[in-house]
């Protein structure tokens, strides 16, 4: 494989080009299985990003022909992933469209057809040789066993082929690769020439008539009209099998053109090693459930191969939108940095309206038990107070239910962290009786009120520091050495509460 500097218009045997007044349609077709990894999800970003800003069409399939590994689980999950983060589809998959169906495993009368044209066509050939065989005559003519299929089985006699069939021998159907070298412009990448012979002629019906996903995606996406194939750099070894079974396609009347192929840049994880599935960082529910919110990851995950601009990291859908172009796409490796993906995950936290920042953290507060399925009035009410204190101070929704637990919980039920009891000094007695004293006096229980009795109490009267000063007072009210906004929080409590609490740390 060979890849240019410069963009390349290549001819393929006859089949059109894709021209630019036909409208995009693009493809995200996985596979269920296992979770929602962020490698899968950025490539349906970017395909979503492109038909939206083309005023194109997304279809979503599903590729479950591989019965073993392939689960209903994970196909919900895909659908709750996508739904979760907004990434909607034009056909498909439960919206239904002219295609249906679009799951792969319905469509096996279509792959049938086409199997039969193909045939008809003399495109693909009945294939007996066994892996055994093969590397038999590798080892005999000197050449590397492990080069794979040697292209027997295309110059069978009829002879040959019906000793074969008499002899109980089940066959494989291939594709006639073309003997020249195949170029293509590839949209991120430019132009891509694999030689001729260094692709071999492959499978692409099993021996009991099952297709393999060599023919039906590329059969979905022809029938389906797709013109951009989006997909992961993992997948560029297969284009050259993809163009000659289009054309093949178009020779017998299934394609109408030859699509474009754009292939994204890997996903790296930690030690520059390609993100696995494995990997922390890969999980989007994990994401999720620490706290992302879609509007920062989507903004992460489209950093990773492409930028608004050369200083903007920070952006909304809206402006993805308007601006994604796949030819500017990097094709250098992405490098997924949880650290930047936070950060950016906090910016766009403290974008959001009060009152949607409010009901986002219903559910993480709902998962630390902290709140029941139906808020009390008067859990309404922390929160609603509360919410203010914590948009500001964190990344993750998920820091938020250890932050406000204290405001949740009743005034015997605080624990103390440790890190918080390290922290006190010698004369605790002495401060919490001066800030109990101090409070006890406060007529109007207003922040700016608690903070003044506190302030003379402990720094004018006792000369405790005032960096200082309240910590103690803090711990008591909250169990923790940080904590949201000491004094909005005690009002927040209450006047009784805030004293209960400070007694109870005194005892």
């Amino acid at each position: 494989m060979t890849i240019a500097s410069e963009p390349f218009a290549a001819s393929n045997a006859g089949v059109p080009a894709v021209t630019a007044d036909t409208p995009v349609r693009v493809r995200f077709c996985p596979s269920p299985t296992g979770t929602p990894h962020v490698g899968l999800i950025r490539t349906a970003l970017f395909n979503w990003a492109y038909a939206r800003h083309t005023g194109g069409k997304l279809i979503f399939r599903i590729e479950d022909t591989d019965a073993e590994r392939d689960s209903e689980e994970s196909y919900h999950q895909l659908l709750e992933a996508l739904k979760w983060l907004g990434i909607n589809w034009d056909e498909g998959v439960e919206v239904g469209g002219p295609h249906e169906p679009y799951r792969q495993s319905q469509r096996s009368d279509l792959y049938q057809d086409v199997i039969a044209r193909l045939r008809a066509g003399g495109h693909i050939y009945e294939s007996y040789s066994t892996p055994d065989e093969i590397e038999a005559r590798h080892k005999a003519a000197g050449r590397d066993p492990k080069l794979g299929y040697d292209g027997f089985d295309r110059h069978l006699t009829e002879e040959q082929l019906a000793q074969f069939k008499a002899e109980g021998r089940a066959a494989v159907l291939r594709l006639r690769m073309p003997d020249e070298d195949l170029t293509f412009n590839d949209l991120v990448r430019g132009e891509i020439t694999f030689k001729a012979g260094s692709v071999p002629d492959f499978a692409v019906v099993r021996a009991n008539g099952a297709p393999l996903y060599t023919l039906v995606n590329p059969v979905d996406d022809a029938l389906m009209g797709i013109t951009h194939v989006l997909r992961g750099e993992d997948l560029l070894s297969s284009t050259p099998r993809q163009i000659a079974l289009y054309r093949a396609l178009y020779a017998v009347g299934v394609a109408e053109y030859m699509p474009e192929f754009g292939h994204l840049p890997y996903v790296m994880g930690q030690g520059n090693k390609k993100l696995s599935k494995r990997d922390p960082e890969s999980s989007l529910f994990l994401h999720r459930e620490r706290g992302f919110i879609p509007e920062g990851l989507l903004n992460y995950l489209s950093l990773l191969g492409w930028s608004l601009s050369a200083d903007e990291d920070i952006f909304t859908v809206a402006q993805l939108v308007e601006h994604f172009d796949i030819h500017d796409v990097l094709g250098n490796p992405a490098r997924f940095d949880i650290k930047k993906a936070e950060a950016i995950n906090g910016t766009h936290v403290r974008l959001l309206a009060p009152e949607d920042f409010r009901g986002r953290l219903v559910p993480y507060l709902r998962a630390a038990e902290l709140v029941g399925e139906i808020l009390t009035d008067r859990q309404e009410a922390i929160l609603t107070e509360a919410a203010p204190l914590v948009q500001e101070r964190i990344t993750l929704l998920g820091e938020a239910p250890e932050m406000l637990a204290f405001l949740f919980k009743n005034d015997d039920a605080i624990d103390v962290a440790d890190d918080a009891r390290k922290g006190l000094p010698e004369n605790l007695g002495e401060v919490l009786d001066g800030a109990l004293t101090a409070l006890e006096g406060v007529q109007d229980w207003s922040a700016e009120n608690i903070q003044t009795a506190l302030k003379q109490a402990l720094v004018e009267d006792l000369g405790i520091k005032p960096r200082l000063a309240f910590g103690p007072v803090r711990t008591a009210i909250s169990g923790r050495r940080i904590s949201p906004p000491l004094f909005e929080s005690m009002v927040i409590l209450g006047k009784d509460s805030s004293l209960n609490r400070l007694r109870a740390f005194r005892a």
